[in-house]
């Protein structure tokens, strides 16, 4: 996405997203733990897909799925408040990034938020409203 928004290949701005600066790594692990809250649970994978959920559980062997949920949700949580601030303090990126990211960062919840039938209701209703809502 950095790349897309015109910024050019530079040895500069190579090392800059190398350094893995938190508005980038806190969209991915929002990303990544709304995928294992979301698909990975019904996915059968066999334990082969690195499920953070699964991971916490056999780290903490008393931890129910519903408790390692709930921790899942507050590090997304922690996340969103590391990029929050990201956004107000942050001046290495440009705002078109930094705006970027932060929608992206959003989307996230309805890409991921399946239900137990396998749909994504939030996105359903979202190209609903785009599509076929009166204005």
């Amino acid at each position: 996405m950095f790349f897309l928004l015109g910024h050019g290949i530079t040895k500069e701005t190579i090392d800059l997203i190398e350094s893995n600066p938190a508005v980038i790594s806190c969209t991915a692990t929002i990303l990544r733990l709304w995928d294992d809250l979301g698909s990975a649970k019904d996915e059968n994978q066999e334990g082969f897909d690195g499920s953070y959920i699964e991971c916490y559980m056999k780290e903490n062997p008393h931890c129910s799925t519903h408790n390692a949920r709930e921790h899942v949700m507050h590090l997304i949580s922690k996340k969103w408040e590391e990029l929050n601030k990201e956004y107000f303090t942050q001046r290495t990126f440009s705002p078109d990034f930094i705006g970027a990211s932060l929608n992206f960062t959003r989307m996230v919840r309805v890409m991921y938020g399946y239900d137990q039938q396998q749909k994504l209701p939030m996105l359903e209703d979202y190209a609903n409203l785009l599509l076929f809502a009166k204005m």
